[in-house]
């Protein structure tokens, strides 16, 4: 966790330094440090410190109380500040400031584009916000590492998601939850409301039955819909996968990919590398279930030890952080362990092994997908989001990866519009996009 601590130093030579390594010796990471004021014998500052959790947090602010002239104002921790009021509102695009504004935009001048689309539904994409939305749906029982937590805890995850999508691609996202477990429900539910968006994003679905959603909702639903935690994170895993063979001159068309878990990222991970042309995709996971669904989809399932001798290229997502042991690493494997917070095995563990290239699920980042994935499906009008459009957005982020990196900046906005354009390409080359569109330019006159 990342905690403030705002103190009152004296304006001394070394006073500082004296804060500085007493947060060291207790075993903190200083962060941002900001100075409030500064009066003749006293300074104001706050200063963020990177701990463990909340019992580590106390220790240190008596720790610092004890420094002679060192006062703890207070402490805060700031993933509290950051959510104080939610992080998402309604605001309007369209100033009113006369009456003329209100005819504009409500009676009489709305009943005239409520009748257009009543007559004409393709303008709904155009002249209401449809067309640049998505509803991000979820009932909470696989949220981040949390596991069942419910859908209303899974809110400050959904609002997250619905911030990058505004700063990152533009595109308006609404958290919906659902209270059910039942798959019925569920999808009867995501049925009932989806003409008010343009894609449905479903996210922190536990498995398997964010499959059966999906697949139901795809089939019943003529707009995008995609689970996140399948597709985007196995897209933004292609695209490092990508990157990593590329710095060390293995083709990944003639590799073999090995896969180490099958839940929801695992089972996207390995199809999508199998149908985007990967020479052969072997799997291991415990779960009788998940290797029968992976098999089906011409994924090859054998045990941990085999997939660590024969792939040339790891993907760990089994949630079991330790799970793989140095003496399994190859040389010359490219291993990206991707269980947060803690991996299958260290990067600096693997690479001391004989790995070539090795990583973490700290540069692994599905917000490098979804954004511009959906956006692009948007853009394009697309009743779906398919292997091509997801084959795209992968190779267009691994084409801004810089040499030595393995993903590109996550909050660089040019590098989800690059990936957005790619999608809508795909989804025009692929046939999936409806350029029949109806302008309304006739309606306007």
């Amino acid at each position: 966790m990342d905690c403030t601590y705002r103190l009152r130093i004296p304006h001394r030579a070394g006073q500082l330094a004296k804060v500085s390594t007493r947060i060291a010796e207790h075993g903190g990471l200083i962060g941002d440090v900001r100075t409030i004021t500064i009066a003749r014998h006293e300074a104001l500052r706050e200063i963020t410190v990177e701990l463990r959790d909340k019992a580590h947090a106390e220790e240190l602010a008596l720790a610092l109380g004890d420094l002679e002239g060192v006062t703890v104002s207070w402490f805060h921790d700031r993933a509290f500040i950051a959510h104080d009021g939610g992080k998402l509102e309604v605001v309007a695009r369209r100033p009113i400031h006369t009456n003329q504004d209100v005819r504009d935009v409500y009676t009489p001048g709305v009943a005239r584009v409520s009748l257009a689309i009543a007559e004409f539904p393709e303008l709904a994409s155009r002249f209401t916000m449809i067309g640049r939305s998505v509803a991000i749906v979820t009932n909470g029982t696989r949220v981040l590492g949390l596991g069942d937590i419910g859908p209303v805890a899974s809110m400050p995850v959904m609002e997250g998601k619905a911030l990058f999508y505004a700063q990152l691609v533009g595109v308006s996202a609404v958290p919906i939850l659902v209270d059910t477990k039942d798959v019925d429900e569920f999808v009867d539910t995501v049925v009932r409301i989806a003409p008010g968006f343009g894609g449905i994003h479903l996210e922190d679905i536990s498995a398997p039955a964010c499959f059966e959603i999906e697949r139901r909702l795809i089939e019943a639903l003529p707009q995008p819909v995609m689970h996140d935690d399948v597709h985007g994170t196995a897209v933004v895993s292609f695209s490092a996968a990508i990157a990593a063979c590329r710095q060390v001159d293995i083709r990944l068309d003639q590799a073999i990919v090995g896969q180490i878990g099958l839940g929801a990222a695992g089972f996207g991970i390995a199809t999508l590398m199998h149908d985007a042309g990967v020479h052969r995709v072997i799997a291991t996971d415990p779960s009788e279930a998940a290797q029968r669904q992976a098999a089906a989809r011409g994924i090859e399932i054998h045990d941990l030890e085999t997939v660590m001798r024969e792939a040339d290229v790891v993907v760990a997502t089994s949630g079991r952080p330790g799970l793989i042991h140095p003496d399994m690493v190859r040389p010359g494997q490219v291993i990206l362990a991707l269980t947060n917070p803690e991996p299958e095995i260290e990067p600096n563990a693997a690479l001391a092994a004989g790995a070539a290239f090795a990583a973490d699920g700290t540069s692994v980042n599905n917000v490098l997908g979804y954004p511009g994935i959906f956006a692009g499906a948007l853009q394009a009008g697309a009743s779906a989001i398919n292997l091509e459009m997801k084959r795209a957005a992968a190779w267009a982020l691994a084409g801004l990866t810089v040499e030595s990196e393995l993903v590109p900046d996550v909050l660089d906005r040019a590098v989800h519009d690059t990936v957005a354009e790619a999608v809508r390409r795909a989804a025009i080359d692929s046939g999936v996009a409806n350029l029949a569109r109806l302008t309304g330019d006739e309606l306007t006159t």
